[in-house]
């Protein structure tokens, strides 16, 4: 008994250890790191220029002629646009736009770090509700989910992704309470629920491929709870559409497409792309493990997207050729990232096992099911973006474009695991032991490796 309780008071201790880390590592990105660096970061600043122009007193969206991320929802860009218009109206120049960029940017950087935290909680207490836990302390949920490095670098850019994840994490949580309710449809829940979809749907267009799901769901559902199921998302459809589609409906008129992009899209075929952007060739399994760095593994989708989750492959956090000068250890960040593919490699399996396994043990809750389609849609809907817009380097193959897969993964995997640690505890905290060594090794992708206060003129 006295050992049981030893063990739990670890697993605490491992928790708050790594939740420490996490505010470690958000406080130093921010000291290190500036979303100036960013993908395409020249674009995103550019529709921050444009709307901060006509805040506080309206929204001006910018058209393609100003920014090519003009096909990108609002919402990630009114926090850094009113960090514009703060420092604006704080400091005297004579190029406002070009010298309060490093302020907005700081700005912002901190407004997505506290966002992200806040995401985890929510999830956490969703989890919590699932699990039956009497204490939001989840050591399974938050080491699973600590260990994605494209976290850390999607939290630091300025874009929409952070956005989807935190409403996304509020999606989760008001399906589960309604689920407790059969779907009842009250006002109030309505309008909520309501609100989250249009912020969802107003952070990036990827959010839409979280909506398909529960049209499916809708076919599967019993019959005594398929009424109130189909009146509770058609009611809070109707207020998420009625708060979003201006946006898309925009698009339309002035591109001819309800999800314009900057691309020309081809006709989808999968002849579109070359046998090797399915299934990797020797060269690319030789790199991925050696050098999975850009453009060693030249439009492979899946070991891009595996580099991308676990390290840097485009090279616009850890590293980047711009300023090889100024970063630490860049010349050498290539044969580290190789080891942190190697290591990731462990860590991928035990996640897609849990999550296998937590789609399995926790399947009568609805939103295990919901997250299941949403799992699949996400990725597919990826797959098909990225045959549709063909690049011949492939450079349309981000894991911060599709962050929230990875998120849903998690979540689910890391309920099995915690229910692990009461039916088998010794392979819980093995595993628990292995996945913190793994969390050890690849710490330092986590990080920036540019000087304090560093910012590209």
């Amino acid at each position: 008994m006295k050992i049981n309780r030893n063990l739990e008071q670890l697993e605490k201790l491992f928790f708050y250890v790594i939740l420490t880390s996490i505010l470690f590592i958000l406080i130093y990105n921010i000291i290190h790191y500036t979303p100036s660096l960013g993908y395409d970061a020249e674009a995103h600043f550019a529709y921050v220029n444009h709307i901060a122009r006509y805040l506080p007193d309206s929204l001006n969206l910018p058209s393609s002629t100003e920014t090519r991320e003009f096909f990108s929802p609002p919402l990630g860009y009114v926090v850094p646009a009113f960090g514009q218009v703060i420092c604006r109206n704080v400091i005297e120049s004579s190029d406002y736009l070009q010298d309060c960029q490093p302020f907005f940017a700081m700005f912002t950087h901190i407004f997505q770090s506290i966002m992200y935290l806040a995401t985890l909680l929510i999830n956490l207490l969703t989890i919590k509700l699932i699990s039956n836990s009497k204490s939001i302390v989840n050591t399974s949920y938050i080491l699973l989910i600590s260990l994605l490095a494209v976290n850390y670098r999607t939290v630091s850019m300025i874009r929409g992704e952070p956005y989807i994840l935190f409403f996304m994490s509020m999606f989760l949580f008001i399906i589960l309470k309604n689920e407790k309710t059969i779907f009842k449809p009250h006002v109030k829940t309505v309008i909520i629920t309501g609100l989250v979809i249009a912020c969802i749907a107003l952070s990036r267009q990827w959010g839409i491929l979280l909506f398909p799901p529960l049209i499916v769901l809708l076919f599967l559902t019993r019959d005594k709870f398929k009424n109130n199921y189909f009146k509770f998302w058609f009611y809070s459809s109707t207020v998420g559409v009625s708060l979003s589609y201006w946006f898309y409906y925009g698009l339309y008129k002035s591109y001819g497409s309800f999800i314009a992009f900057n691309m020309d899209r081809t006709k989808f075929s999968f002849s579109n792309q070359e046998f090797s952007f399915y299934i990797p060739n020797t060269e690319h399994l030789f790199a991925l493990f050696t050098n999975p760095i850009r453009p060693h593994l030249n439009n492979q989708f899946i070991s891009i997207l595996y580099s991308d989750l676990w390290g840097d492959y485009w090279g616009y956090f850890t590293f980047t050729s711009k300023y090889l000068d100024i970063g630490l250890h860049q010349n050498s960040i290539g044969s580290y990232l190789s080891r942190v593919n190697l290591v990731s490699l462990f860590v991928t399996i035990i996640i897609l096992f849990f999550y296998k396994e937590g789609l399995k043990n926790f399947n009568s809750f609805f939103l295990i099911r919901y997250i299941k389609y949403a799992v699949y849609f996400s990725f597919f809907g990826f797959l098909v973006f990225s045959i549709a817009y063909v690049s011949d380097t492939g450079d349309v193959i981000k894991a911060s474009y599709i962050i929230q897969l990875f998120h849903l993964i998690v979540f689910v995997a890391s309920l099995y695991f915690h229910k692990l640690r009461i039916t088998n505890k010794n392979a819980y905290f093995i595993t628990l032991f292995l996945l913190l060594v793994a969390y050890t090794h690849n710490f330092q992708s986590y990080l920036s490796n540019f000087p304090a206060g560093f910012y590209p003129q």
